[in-house]
């Protein structure tokens, strides 16, 4: 690490340096201070040296005016109105994001407060050149004094009245909270092009990037057969569903898709929410609050969705350790057999990558007498051989010789567990979230849960496509099975030039950095200068310290793309990972990949292939509703020639002396034969 070479250099005139372990200096120059969230421990600690101490204090004050001599210049105006900002007199927190310099010069004045605090030896006063930044509008708002001071244009400030709570000043409060400890979280401007997948543009339209972090993980947000089966709705049915279930906006296609779900999943029965934070929270809180003394059973690395559905509920809650059976099962010991239990999980975790446990948790249900209830979010479209998620992998040649029938398969992990949770917005590529399971279950969701029962149902157009989705990746195991084989390209390649990534067995693809902003530094570097997206991952979605890159690879990325070779040529270096991390099997084995066929990584510009039979599926399922298709003119061409070559076949085949008098049949003219189809 760079800054560790620096303080090598240093180490024979320092008592401190010269004592103190490197890996002990590594850890305090990357980890931030917990009282003062701008400075590492290593800088906090120097605050304490007689020596350090006043350096410091003086090089901040140095970057500080430094900023504020070059924010009246010109030069940084022209700077701001050649990237589009136009600042007034005022700005906001979002405005001093846009300017690198109001940005740096925010971060410069946060740490000369911090480094002041830390040494206490005087108060918070930050001594700026305010004559020399009067130019620039930003730069007054990211150096104004703490508490921050809204600004007057701020409705509600502007409304405060003398005696009242200060609601803009909690506001800006609790944001600032958010700054400090680096949590804080910015949305880039990505918009995925249809026709060019994985590559978008930014705010720019002529700024096109790679999208390395989607959840759309088989690239089905651009399949033909979805797009064009939503295209069909939308001109068939409208945009909106009209209302909610209950009033207007309960459609044959929000009925035909629940029933698709169900025998996805083999269960008599699901039910269609807008999310699956939606499904999960209203399924569990609805669960709790009718099942008398319930007790939840829930993973520690939970989604938030989960979380909130049993803290909803009103019901008892224990937390057993991430994928431990011993301490799960410890817990169940504890209460009655007959009192009801839920044991909460998921298959795939999505920020560690990690499986869990599901026969063995099954097991464990029937023993203590529990519900099991699987988040399936990060699986569903990913595993299995109709895609119906890791528990289906679980006995994956039993379901593959099951075929396409809705049937439980007794015995099976998927049929053992009771509730299923899953989405549409991820691998299936469109958006909403279910809940699967037996008939009564689902009847009582649905006539209970607020969550379902108030809301306006999904729109007919959305609803077509999720289902369009469901049916052709049932029918079509090439994309799983290629999305897998890049996975593990991937992973390989990370390890050849030192990225550990963290070892599991799924599709995640994490590589830990450990600090909120590294990570987002790694994160923005990648984009600004080598156009890769890969939005860092931060608190509250993983915990403070395990701040992460989490890579994903669609089986639409291409060999080239795949390629990280210029890492070392460029310097590259990691220094980040999991120590002593061991090796994982993927879940995905080779036999089953190589069941799908002869899949192989794409090439820049080479197209993704599309399967025909899976094509035919769908339009034969929305066949009733939306009437039969229309030839695309590769299709008709296509269908023109071949029956040519057939007519020539035949004719070729009939005695030579035949008296009948055929008309000859051009290929050519049949070719651009118009074809007729039913409107």
């Amino acid at each position: 690490m760079e800054r560790l070479s620096v303080l090598s250099r240093f180490k024979n005139i320092c008592p401190f340096l010269g004592r103190t372990q490197v890996s002990t200096l590594r850890m305090l120059s990357t980890s931030s201070s917990p009282q003062f969230p701008s400075l590492s421990c290593l800088t906090e600690t120097a605050t304490k040296c007689p020596i350090m101490g006043p350096a410091l204090q003086m090089r901040s004050t140095q970057l500080v005016a430094g900023y504020a001599s070059v924010a009246g210049q010109e030069d940084v105006q022209k700077i701001h109105h050649s990237k589009g900002i136009y600042p007034g007199n005022l700005a906001s927190d979002a405005d001093i994001t846009k300017c690198p310099h109001a940005s740096a010069a925010r971060a410069a004045a946060r740490m000369a407060e911090e480094l002041t605090a830390a040494a206490a030896t005087e108060k918070r006063d930050m001594k700026v050149d305010k004559a020399a930044a009067e130019g620039c509008p930003f730069h007054k708002a990211a150096t104004a004094p703490k508490p921050v001071e809204m600004h007057d244009t701020d409705p509600v400030t502007a409304q405060h009245v003398s005696g009242t709570f200060n609601y803009g000043q909690f506001y800006a409060t609790e944001l600032e909270k958010k700054h400090k400890d680096q949590s804080y979280r910015y949305f880039n401007n990505i918009n995925r092009l249809a026709a060019k997948f994985p590559v978008a543009h930014t705010a720019n339209v002529k700024d096109e990037v790679e999208v390395w972090c989607a959840n759309d993980y088989l690239g089905m947000g651009n399949n033909p057969v979805v797009l064009e089966t939503m295209h069909r709705t939308l001109d068939r049915y409208g945009a909106g569903a009209g209302g909610t279930r209950n009033i207007a906006g309960n459609s044959a296609l929000h009925v035909g898709l629940e029933k698709e779900l169900a025998s996805l999943h083999r269960k008599p029965a699901a039910l269609v929410f807008s999310s699956c934070y939606v499904a999960n929270d209203a399924t569990l809180s609805t669960l709790g609050s009718k099942l008398p003394d319930l007790v939840y059973f829930s993973d520690a690395s939970n989604h938030a969705s989960m979380i909130q559905g049993i803290r909803h509920s009103g019901a008892k809650k224990v937390i057993f350790k991430h994928n431990d059976l011993e301490d799960l099962e410890s817990k169940l010991k504890m209460w009655p057999r007959e009192t009801p239990k839920v044991i909460a999980f998921e298959s795939v975790y999505s920020m560690c990558g990690s499986i869990g446990p599901i026969k063995e948790i099954c097991d464990l249900a029937e023993k203590y007498g529990a519900l099991t209830f699987l988040d399936e979010v990060h699986a569903v479209g990913l595993y299995g051989p109709h895609g119906a998620g890791v528990a289906e992998h679980l006995d994956f040649n039993a379901h593959l010789e099951a075929g396409q029938n809705s049937k439980a398969i007794k015995g099976s992990v998927m049929d053992r567990v009771d509730i299923i949770t899953g989405t549409l917005g991820k691998a299936y590529g469109t958006v909403g979230g279910y809940v699967a399971g037996s008939k009564n279950f689902i009847d009582m969701i649905r006539s209970y849960a607020p969550g379902f029962i108030f809301t306006t149902s999904l729109p007919p157009a959305t609803v077509a496509g999720a289902r369009a989705s469901v049916i052709y990746q049932k029918h079509h195991m090439g994309d799983r099975a290629l999305k897998q084989i890049n996975v593990r390209k991937v992973k390989e390649k990370l390890a050849a030039v030192d990225i550990p990534v963290v070892p599991g067995p799924s599709h995640i693809i994490p590589v830990l950095v450990g600090n909120a902003g590294l990570a987002k530094a790694a994160s923005d570097k990648l984009l600004v200068e080598h156009g890769i997206y890969v939005q860092a991952i931060n608190y509250p979605t993983v915990a403070v310290g395990e701040e992460r890159l989490r890579v994903t690879v669609t089986p639409r990325h291409t060999s080239e793309q795949i390629d990280v070779d210029d890492w070392t040529k460029l310097g590259g270096r990691a220094n980040v990972g999991v120590p002593e991390a061991s090796t994982v099997e993927p879940i995905w084995t080779d036999a089953q990949i190589n069941m799908a066929g002869n899949q192989e990584t794409l090439h820049d510009g080479q197209e993704a292939v599309i399967d025909t039979a899976a094509v035919h599926a769908v339009h034969k399922e929305f066949e009733v509703l939306l009437g039969p298709t229309e030839m695309s003119e590769m299709g008709r061409e296509a269908d023109a020639v071949v029956l040519a070559e057939a007519m020539e076949l035949a004719a070729n085949a009939l005695p030579k002396s035949a008296s009948h008098a055929y008309i000859p049949f051009s290929r050519a003219e049949a070719t651009f034969a118009p074809v007729a189809v039913a409107a």
